[in-house]
């Protein structure tokens, strides 16, 4: 099984479902990456704060899918902001995932208080017209950083990965994303798996449906029109995250899960306009 894809604004494809890999490291790394293409995975992502890409370069060259199937996404760490420096960080990510070309390369977080994000930026539409990536774009931005970035370059993301959940549906982001033409992934799916998984508005569609919670919230997350990005190491759970497309939830049940979402439902506090990656 492989998930449909989806168009961004660029006209490249994107698998409407893919698997993360923070925090695997090592052996353990490589091999949930390889059982997750193994079990139809088509986006892998990834970043240099992960410090798990030569592990996920390494399943990359050991799997029998061929490299051209595959999305492989990395993200820029706040320490190579800059133009140089994201030009210098960019072919670290490359080596280290043995790679010639990155298929969707993100920066990270915007740190505002460097304030040099709109500099890198700048570096990665020059790899994305020199053919070095795909497509380009950004994680945890905010409207305003997004509005910036359009108005001093002149190039909005393909793509925006933020922090999604029921307990975080980011109502007014997603609304913004859509009138851009911004593609919505979700980075921590599930959130606080344990927090929500009971809750009423989703064990009653998952026992009405014969599927599990998590596969409830991860088909909520498609209907929203975010692309989901679950971590799992276990085989079985790597299926079910990816099964979600034999069934659908109504308006009704989709409005329920959003519903969950409160006031200070982030996971750990990371709002971008003062969270500071190293």
């Amino acid at each position: 099984m492989t998930a449909p894809t989806l168009t961004m604004a660029d006209g490249a494809q994107l698998p409407a479902v893919g698997f993360g890999t923070y925090p695997l490291k090592g052996p353990a790394a490589t091999n949930a990456v390889l059982t997750a293409l193994g079990a139809g995975y088509r986006l892998v992502d990834t970043a240099v704060n992960y410090r798990n890409e030569t592990e996920v370069g390494e399943a990359l060259a050991r799997s029998t899918v061929a490299r051209e199937q595959v999305v492989v996404t990395t993200k820029l760490p706040g320490r190579d902001h800059g133009y140089e420096q994201t030009l210098a960080s960019f072919e670290g990510s490359r080596t280290r995932l043995g790679v010639a070309t990155i298929d969707l390369y993100l920066i990270h977080w915007p740190n505002p208080s460097v304030d040099r994000y709109v500099d890198s930026w700048r570096a990665m539409v020059e790899l994305r017209d020199r053919g070095l990536v795909r497509s380009i774009g950004v994680s945890n931005f905010t409207e305003a950083h997004l509005t910036r970035l359009g108005e001093e370059v002149g190039v909005l993301p393909a793509v925006n990965q933020v922090e999604l959940h029921p307990r975080f549906p980011q109502e007014r982001l997603r609304k913004f994303h859509a009138a851009q033409g911004i593609l919505t992934e979700s980075w921590s799916p599930l959130g606080r798996a344990g927090d929500v998984l009971a809750e009423p508005a989703v064990a009653a569609p998952a026992r009405a449906l014969g599927v599990t919670p998590a596969q409830v919230v991860l088909r909520w997350q498609v209907q929203l029109g975010s692309v989901p990005i679950p971590k799992s190491a276990d085989l079985v759970r790597q299926a079910q995250n990816l099964d979600i497309f034999g069934f659908e939830l109504t308006e009704e049940q989709v409005a329920a899960i959003t519903a969950l979402g409160r006031s200070d439902g982030r996971l750990f506090g990371a709002d971008p306009d003062h969270h500071e990656e190293q």
